[in-house]
């Protein structure tokens, strides 16, 4: 399948759904809250506005930021950071969203939040699955995927198993991403909110199987799911794969249909990670139809956005950052044994200093001894 499947970006929110009345809510809170309780609530009226307002939802988030670095929330500036992260991996711009979430994940660790930790280990999992570095990729999926186990987080484990299923399916192991992608749809009607992507994904499966009838039921289902729901990032993400289908099966005033409402909602939320594929799709419509000039064209604002997003500048980024977050643990190792080393070396001064004082106790026992032997020897021969 070459359109882009959406990866689930997690919050350390919750991912109950949010409606114009929450919203409102969050605003009320908003005009009254202090300190931490401040912060939380931009942090969450970022996750409110981030699949429909995508802008407002970043001015949010980077208030939260503001004012937790002010009072030195390091929690909510972890929030905060992930957030930018989600942000940024929507406008293509990877290697800044990977260094937003690298600093997110440092500050959880520091605070030993195993919540935070897992949820930003899955965010970074998602960079390295656009950039098709599957190897990291699954390394941080499955230790995300641990973590929500480990704490029970039924809500955060949808979005991990979605993710899961994405690689499997990346990789070829098309029944293990069926596996997870069902799991996930299921659990998310257990929760109350029936999730789209899931859906989404399955068609994604069936499409690069060739059922193309089976693949556009599954859309179908996703997209009115996803409008009932106002999630404007799973309804661009299944526009774009419609748009595709269609294409391929010649239909073709379909196909630019649905490849223009998905580039014109691609440009409004500015989640320009979408635009390569796309773009990709209207040259493929543009080519079997024998428009070879309007294919052409649009190939090379293809290629542009693609290198922009992929490209190896993004990917040497990329490199250093990891670089740089290696290096970074590599010194806390060292730090942690110097002052083993120290506490040793403490332990062995002291040990020293025992010995020593029991040395000079011993030779000052028996130096009073010789002295007194030595005075009662010198009374006899008087």
């Amino acid at each position: 399948m070459k359109s882009l499947r959406l990866l689930i970006a997690l919050f350390f929110l919750s991912t109950t759904a949010f409606g114009q009345s929450k919203i409102d809510s969050l605003n009320q809170v908003l005009a009254t809250a202090k300190d931490d309780l401040k912060v939380k609530t931009l942090n969450e009226l970022f996750r409110a506005y981030i699949n429909s307002d995508p802008v407002k939802a970043i001015e949010y988030t980077r208030e939260a930021l503001e004012f937790a670095t002010e009072i030195d929330d390091k929690k909510g500036m972890a929030a905060s950071y992930n957030n930018l992260g989600v942000a940024y991996r929507n406008q293509g711009a990877l290697d800044k969203s990977l260094e937003y979430y690298l600093i997110s994940l440092q500050i959880y660790q520091t605070l030993q939040n195993k919540e935070g930790i897992a949820t930003t280990k899955n965010n970074i999992g998602n960079i390295y699955s656009f950039k098709k570095d599957y190897g990291q990729a699954m390394k941080y999926f499955e230790e995300s995927h641990t973590g929500f186990l480990e704490i029970n987080d039924q809500q955060r484990l949808i979005g991990s198993m979605n993710n899961l299923g994405n690689l499997n399916n990346d990789l070829q192991s098309y029944d293990q991403a069926l596996k997870y992608y069902t799991e996930a749809f299921e659990l998310s009607q257990q929760s109350g909110k029936a999730f789209a992507d899931p859906l989404n994904n399955i068609g994604n499966l069936y499409f690069k199987q060739g059922n193309y009838q089976r693949a556009v039921e599954y859309y179908k289902r996703a997209l009115a799911l996803a409008q009932q729901q106002n999630d404007q990032l799973v309804v661009l993400n299944v526009l774009s794969s419609m748009g595709e289908v269609y294409a391929r099966a010649g239909q073709f005033k379909n196909a630019q249909l649905y490849l223009d409402s998905a580039m014109n909602l691609s440009a409004q939320m500015q989640a320009f990670i979408f635009e390569p594929t796309i773009l990709k799709s209207m040259a493929l419509n543009y080519s079997k139809q024998g428009k070879m000039k309007e294919a052409y064209e649009t190939m090379i604002r293809y290629d542009l956005k693609k290198e922009k997003i992929y490209g190896e500048e993004s990917s040497r980024k990329i490199a250093q950052m990891e670089i740089a977050l290696d290096l970074q643990e590599k010194e806390k190792e060292m730090e942690i044994i110097k002052k083993e080393a120290a506490v040793k070396g403490l332990e062995l001064q002291k040990t020293r200093m025992i010995i020593t004082i029991v040395i000079l106790g011993i030779a000052i026992v028996l130096g009073g001894f010789n002295l007194v032997y030595s005075k009662r020897r010198t009374i006899k021969r008087k």
